[in-house]
């Protein structure tokens, strides 16, 4: 127990003194929070309404789907994996403490968030803060899994930007951060679906806030504990010690079932 502690309160001060996790955890998320505080809501005054639980949403993808699958990839091909076999660490350790440190930072700007936007900017309040607490979770669950499972599976540190913007950005245009799900095409709406942003939206509004929503928000909550569940399941299965050992226990095109929870939400009402 002790070396798990240990190995937590690592990575959590690495967050704060590596420049790019530091950037990624806090100076990007809490400077585009104020810019869009100060911009988008002269120019859509109904970004106001979503405006925090968006930036919150904002903060986790930022963290764990872009910030958790480099430093994977990193110690895998420097050897530090090597090192912790050798030493007993076990595998489960080595994905699940960055995905704790990650959604703890997140947890961190998230607060900071909370705390700041109605007095700065406006933004109205939950109305069951232990929802919008629980839907955050959640949210950074579902994120840190795939971030981790992104880690996993990409060869190099090049290839994880491919893979974590295919998730990044349509995350950012179609999960109803930016834009509200009901003003989008009926194709790219069904699409949005398969985003765990776009179901952390609809869980917000509909428990965190009460308002009528588009879709199952109950549906959403599930998808989103079933797929970070999932993820972290199938990071676990296509783990790699070592990047030069050519043989896996899976093809990395397994971890397409990490968005199947998302899909089957597309079946019910």
């Amino acid at each position: 127990m002790t070396a798990l502690v240990q190995h937590f309160l690592f990575e959590f001060r690495t967050g704060l003194r590596n420049k790019d996790r530091l950037l990624l955890n806090y100076l990007f998320p809490l400077g585009f929070y104020a810019m869009m505080g100060l911009l988008m809501v002269n120019i859509n005054p109904m970004f106001q309404e979503t405006m925090l639980p968006a930036m919150v949403v904002f903060t986790v993808l930022s963290a764990a789907i872009l910030g958790l699958p480099s430093p994977l990839v990193e110690a895998r091909d420097s050897g530090i994996f090597r090192s912790y076999r050798i030493n007993g660490v076990p595998s489960l350790a080595i994905l699940t403490i960055p995905a704790a440190t990650t959604l703890f930072h997140g947890l961190i700007v998230s607060a900071i968030i909370a705390v700041t936007a109605k007095p700065l900017f406006g933004a109205p309040l939950p109305v069951d803060w232990v929802s919008f607490w629980a839907i955050t979770l959640l949210m950074a669950l579902a994120c840190s899994g795939l971030g981790a499972l992104i880690g996993v599976i990409s060869s190099n540190s090049q290839v994880t930007v491919l893979w974590s913007q295919l998730i990044y950005l349509p995350s950012m245009m179609l999960s109803g951060m930016m834009v509200p799900l009901a003003l989008l095409p009926s194709g790219l709406a069904r699409a949005a679906a398969l985003l765990p942003a776009t179901h952390a939206m609809r869980a917000y509004t509909a428990f965190a806030y009460g308002w009528p929503v588009g879709g199952n928000a109950l549906a959403s909550v599930l998808a989103l504990t079933v797929g970070g569940v999932t993820a972290l399941g199938l990071a676990m299965l296509l783990f790699r010690w070592d990047s030069q050992l050519a043989e896996r226990r899976g093809h990395p095109a397994l971890a397409l079932l990490a968005l199947v929870p998302y899909a089957l939400t597309l079946l019910l009402p």
